[in-house]
């Protein structure tokens, strides 16, 4: 790791589960009336659903609808050219079939004290637990949130205890609560 230069990067992730490393440069400002670049090239009916900015030595943690949570290090995703659709996520982590990732958190350091992660189900469950509790590393995957058997998880957030939540249904309805209404719970818990 060492002999990785440290470096802030664009990482790309599509919604069929394609994702790749860009140097950061590799976009720029462009000025009224600028064309744009291809950003990369997916193919049909994918999309970008991630696209952030992280450095080469950050840990990236990866959920999935199942419940469960892998991590890599940033360098360890290919870099691609800016054309390039990218490489499978399957190519990475031991994902089972059926299992997708749901969201990529970037993460410098686990040990910082109040910090947490707000992860949400499609069937309503809420659950906080602190950061430090993902600090270990498996090739199989964590388990994040214990799921019912027809339950996904659907969407995490890194927050610092202090938030306001708003949450809204496929319905329009919608909700509004402090976190501090959610007490924190260990990475076991079904929330």
């Amino acid at each position: 790791e060492d002999l990785i230069e440290e470096q802030n990067v664009a990482i790309t992730l599509t919604h069929f589960g394609y994702i790749k490393r860009l140097p950061e440069d590799t976009y720029k400002t462009q000025k009224r009336g600028g064309k744009g670049i291809t950003g990369l090239t997916t193919r049909e009916e994918d999309f970008v659903k991630d696209l952030f900015i992280t450095s080469t030595h950050d840990y990236l943690m990866f959920f999935t609808n199942k419940g469960k949570v892998y991590r890599i290090k940033a360098y360890q995703i290919p870099e691609a050219r800016r054309q390039a659709k990218g490489t499978a996520l399957v190519n990475l982590m031991q994902l089972d079939t059926q299992e997708k990732v749901t969201a990529v958190i970037p993460i410098k350091d686990f040990n910082i004290e109040d910090e947490f992660l707000l992860l949400v189900t499609k069937k309503g469950t809420i659950k906080k637990t602190k950061l430090n509790m993902f600090d270990t590393s498996r090739k199989s995957g964590l388990i994040a949130i214990k799921l019912a058997d027809d339950d996904e998880l659907i969407s995490v957030k890194k927050t610092d205890g202090t938030k306001d939540i708003f949450i809204v249904t496929k319905k329009g309805k919608a909700i509004r609560f402090n976190e501090k209404d959610v007490r924190d719970m260990g990475r076991n818990a079904a929330g």
